[in-house]
């Protein structure tokens, strides 16, 4: 399941709903990313997401196919968040379910290193006060996708 959506989302609805008509799986993994308050050595104040619908939504799927085809997974749920984001705020969740653990930590974190470093979401950060600044993917993130390719 992919959801694209301005408001939160509920870690205890996700993870019911990861459970929900499921018999098998004996592993769920979930990853919630939150907008943090220091970036690249500058305060942050706020963030601002944008995105494309259709360009985003078939990357999205795009991945979350890949990833089942990789892993023998029950359920996958990618929740990313758009709009105007304050500190703390919940911006991105990965959830997935499996039989075994190790399938789903291995999928959870290929999913959530792809998307972060080449979905297409574009990020402006309000730093400091009245400034404003574009952000991509850092190095760091690259490297951690590069990994999966």
């Amino acid at each position: 399941m992919i959801r694209v959506q301005e408001h939160d989302f509920d870690m205890n609805e996700e993870y019911q709903s990861m459970l929900a008509d499921d018999s098998v799986s004996g592993a769920v993994v979930m990853f919630v990313g939150r907008v943090r308050d220091i970036n690249q050595g500058h305060q942050v104040d706020s963030l601002y997401l944008e995105h494309y619908p259709a360009m985003t939504e078939k990357y999205l799927t795009q991945l979350e196919q890949q990833a089942l085809s990789l892993w023998p997974l029950e359920k996958v749920t990618l929740i990313h968040r758009v709009g105007k984001l304050s500190l703390t705020d919940q911006i991105v969740l990965v959830a997935v379910s499996s039989v075994h653990r190790e399938a789903a930590f291995e999928a959870a974190q290929y999913l959530i290193d792809l998307l972060k470093a080449r979905a297409p979401f574009w990020k402006k950060e309000h730093v400091e006060g009245e400034q404003t600044r574009w952000v991509s993917a850092n190095h760091k993130d690259q490297i951690a996708a590069a990994q999966w390719l």
